[in-house]
């Protein structure tokens, strides 16, 4: 799979069940335009709840400005589909694509006088490439957070990566993975991905390294979490072509709530020793290095080790000057590594402040979004419903 890809996408074959929290996922039609018809389409997905009445794609005005009660009626539209238990095993996962989405649309230069120019805002020089290195075997305990994410998109299998972040309302409890929106759903006319399913510290063992014939238990020391819940931004489920990257990719973010594979109440957080905190809105100039990590599948890399890149102070990159300007890297990570966190430090302590959404076409860049408002109200809508 070329660079254009990445994201993976693992898969999940249940059926559509209510959820407490009923998050974004599109069940519309492939191909209504969800900007344009006042269906439930525009809200990336039709309604699984009768009488619900279907929410118009927000503007970006509108989108930073929600509160409770519009994340609230954009989740009642979807319902997402819980990950069939046993569905992934290692030959699935073996073969399942690394997928990313290219640079797509050049970013826009730096108007003159930007009407909404966030804070930061603008284009750099590409930053000087970086090499993403294995994380040594076994993993050191603070890296088990990072986890392989499995999808399914229609009969395809495909690979991406998440992220076990701290959840505001579960001190301690989290059941929350980070992500990209493109690793949980099709975009614009398209839905949900199925059997999503997070493999915390997969390979952590090296059973699966170099090409040995190690078994499906060695390299996933915590189990398979499937998906029960999850939530995206409008702005992908609206406009995103998933193959490409655009205005969409400022706010390609996504959340999910997965279940212990034991069927015990004790949460994934609990389980693998940790999560991370995200500094949202996190002044610029205070990131001042960040480490990106992921399980790049595109060659020269073959999805099975989790790489990490010292990558330094991000640079900026701008698409729509009206939306929060992305965090770019020099890292030539591939498809696979979509959805991978991005720490940096606050107080001596490891925060997440984006995910690895697009990438050159040469493997020379990459870049994610800038987490703000927009994405800090729907983790806080998210972490509430979910309890």
């Amino acid at each position: 799979m070329s660079p254009i890809s990445r994201a993976r996408r693992a898969a999940l074959g249940a059926s559509v069940v209510a959820l407490t929290v009923v998050v974004a996922t599109a069940c519309g039609p492939e191909n209504s335009d969800p900007v344009a018809a006042p269906t439930p389409a525009v809200t990336a997905g039709s309604t699984d709840k009768p009488g619900a009445a279907p929410i118009k794609l927000p503007s970006v005005d509108e989108l930073k400005k929600w509160g409770f009660d519009d994340w609230d009626k954009w989740a009642q539209q979807n319902v997402i589909t819980p990950a069939v238990k046993g569905y992934w095993d290692l030959q699935k996962i073996l073969k399942a694509k690394p997928y990313k989405p290219g640079p797509g649309t050049q970013p826009t230069a730096q108007p003159t006088q930007p009407p909404a120019q966030p804070p930061g805002g603008g284009n750099d020089p590409q930053p000087k490439p970086v090499e993403m290195k294995p994380e040594p075997h076994p993993f050191a305990k603070p890296q088990h957070v990072n986890g392989k994410l499995f999808f399914q998109k229609g009969s395809d299998e495909y690979v991406c990566s998440g992220t076990v972040v701290s959840d505001p309302a579960n001190p301690g409890k989290s059941n929350l993975v980070w992500t990209a929106s493109h690793c949980l759903h099709g975009g614009k006319g398209g839905k949900y991905h199925t059997n999503i399913t997070f493999a915390p510290a997969f390979n952590s063992s090296g059973a699966l390294t170099g090409g040995k014939q190690g078994s499906l238990a060695q390299a996933e020391p915590y189990g398979e979490w499937g998906a029960v819940a999850g939530m995206i931004s409008p702005q992908w489920a609206g406009e995103a072509d998933p193959e490409n990257g655009g205005p969409w990719s400022q706010y390609d973010f996504g959340i999910l709530k997965v279940a212990n594979p034991d069927g015990s109440g004790k949460s994934l957080e609990e389980v693998v020793g940790g999560s991370v905190p995200i500094w949202f809105n996190a002044p610029r100039e205070q990131i001042t290095s960040v480490t990106t990590y992921g399980y790049p599948a595109g060659k020269p890399f073959d999805g099975m080790e989790l790489e990490h890149c010292e990558a330094g102070k991000p640079a900026r990159r701008t698409i729509d000057p009206a939306r929060p300007t992305m965090l770019m890297t020099g890292c030539n990570g591939t498809g696979g590594d979509s959805g991978g966190g991005w720490f940096a430090t606050k107080d001596g302590k490891q925060v997440l402040v984006s995910d690895t959404s697009i990438g050159g076409f040469d493997n020379t860049w990459e870049a994610g979004p800038y987490l703000d408002d927009v994405a800090q109200h729907a983790l806080d809508y998210f972490s509430k419903k979910s309890k």
